[in-house]
């Protein structure tokens, strides 16, 4: 019950209208279970466009398991056009926003955006920006006081976004440089033994 009152509240009830047809309108929401497959398939997508395809271990099995429970690994949500109408390969969840919630010593909660992203077809449309706004609105409500995010250095259209909706680029400005320690890093650092 709880989480039906949530997904309501943070519905976005405008519809979001863009450059096409005048009837071509969606709406933001959050993910529910049932979206996992359109999900999964724009994770592969996005990493399509990334040019990193082959770094995927997702499965829509593991997005059902890590996101739908009492305590979700990540949150999403997704864009939803009318019953209806759908893309050109008919879809009708035609992008998603990932994200979850983080912590800064400096600045305490966070939100972080590990995705956005809206099909080819519907860029342009306003559904980036509503994706924004509603992922600020979750984080103002949750008492965050930030959204973060690391976009790709050749990717100019995703930085112009993100600069134009007031972003920071920490890299530049701070000098702070983005590290991860993959899968076999991580085992390896968990099974060391100090000697």
């Amino acid at each position: 019950m709880h989480g039906q009152r949530r997904q309501q509240q943070w519905r976005q009830e405008e519809p979001v209208v863009g450059t096409g047809p005048p009837s071509m309108e969606c709406t933001v929401r959050l993910a529910a279970k049932e979206d996992c497959r359109d999900i999964m398939r724009m994770i592969r997508e996005l990493a399509e466009y990334e040019k990193a395809s082959d770094h995927i271990k997702m499965t829509e099995e593991m997005l059902k398991e890590d996101g739908f429970t009492d305590n979700p690994a990540y949150r999403c949500l997704v864009a939803e056009l009318p019953s209806g109408q759908t893309s050109k390969e008919g879809f009708n969840i035609v992008g998603h926003a990932m994200f979850v919630f983080s912590y800064s010593s400096w600045k305490g909660r966070i939100v972080y955006l590990e995705d956005i992203y809206v099909m080819p077809e519907f860029r342009g449309r306003g559904i980036g920006k509503k994706f924004m706004k509603m992922v600020a609105k979750i984080g103002v409500e949750s008492k965050c006081s930030a959204i973060q995010l690391a976009v790709l250095n050749w990717n100019d259209t995703a930085i112009d976004f993100y600069r134009r909706h007031g972003a920071t680029d920490l890299t530049s400005e701070h000098g702070y440089l983005v590290f991860r320690f993959e899968e076999e890093a991580t085992r390896k650092l968990a099974l060391d033994e100090e000697k």
